[in-house]
């Protein structure tokens, strides 16, 4: 049930506007586009206002909305979710927020601060990314050198200039295809995660099960113990009348050895009576053993 659940449940993807503009324009741009490309996945339009202090805004809105799983951004808002990616597979923010998954880039840029460029460019960044990259866009080199910093980009042309371009069928079919692998992908990591705690749950059954058939064993052992015990004072027992019965027999017999050498056949008699009495002593202690 619960692996179900976990399937249902859309992607989330964080949309960062661009200069001057809003979340709410960007959404309205991006609603444009075939409604299949991210039916599977949940849309948050977000917004900033000043540059300076919006990295920590976006941290804070990501720590405290998120997790998320991807970033979408224009121009402006693709600038800053490059470095907000490559800041964090540096380790320089949002070290308790997961690792984006990938990255959707209309019209982005790389910063040219030094001091920015080169920890976030530092080595080339993981998250799955396509780059929408116009042929009469002013940031066309820029776009193609942030593309350059990510692992296997894909990139999808179209003949516009700087802005969130309407897709032909062949552009729609490229980005359908590469969401749909996103989902894929993050339906396969989720299997394996289930089938990870299933399998601890299933090791931690089969631990109880050792520990509850030790416990048996033990008692079983404990019991075999006692019964040796019971069975080993009953024997000391059956010992310890024998031997008083033997000496028993022997003080009778001297007895009769006494009389003996006085009266033989009186002795004779007495003996007789003794070992007729000792017997039936002995059949009755055998039957209460």
């Amino acid at each position: 049930m619960k692996s179900q659940q976990h399937k249902e449940k859309k992607m989330k993807i964080l949309c960062l506007h661009g200069f001057r503009t809003s979340g709410s324009f960007l959404q309205k741009q991006i609603s444009k586009w075939d409604a299949s490309i991210f039916s599977q996945f949940d849309l948050d339009y977000t917004e900033y206002t000043n540059l300076e202090e919006c990295i920590t805004y976006l941290c804070d809105y990501i720590t405290s909305k998120g997790p998320f799983d991807g970033l979408l951004g224009f121009s402006q808002g693709a600038t800053l979710s490059g470095l907000l990616l490559g800041y964090q597979a540096q380790g320089k923010l949002l070290k308790e927020h997961p690792p984006f998954k990938f990255f959707i880039s209309i019209s982005g840029a790389k910063f040219r601060d030094p001091k920015i460029r080169d920890i976030a460019y530092k080595d080339t960044i993981k998250a799955k990314s396509v780059h929408f990259i116009g042929a009469k866009d002013w940031l066309k080199l820029p776009s193609e050198d942030l593309a350059a910093e990510f692992d296997n980009p894909l990139i999808i042309r179209h003949p516009q200039g700087h802005m969130i371009p309407r897709l032909d069928e062949a552009a729609t079919e490229q980005l359908r295809g590469w969401t749909a692998a996103i989902i894929q992908c993050n339906g396969t990591i989720s299997d394996g995660k289930h089938e990870l705690e299933n399998g601890d749950a299933n090791e931690k059954h089969g631990t109880d099960l050792i520990q509850r058939d030790n416990a048996k064993l033990d008692s079983k052992h404990e019991l075999e113990n006692v019964e040796a015990k019971q069975k080993h004072n009953a024997t000391d027992l059956i010992q310890c009348d024998n031997a008083k019965l033997d000496g028993k027999h022997e003080l009778e017999n001297g007895e009769a050895k006494e009389n003996f050498g006085a009266d033989p056949v009186v002795a004779a008699m007495k003996n007789q009576s003794q070992e007729t009495r000792t017997a039936g002593e002995i059949k009755t202690n055998e039957r209460e053993v």
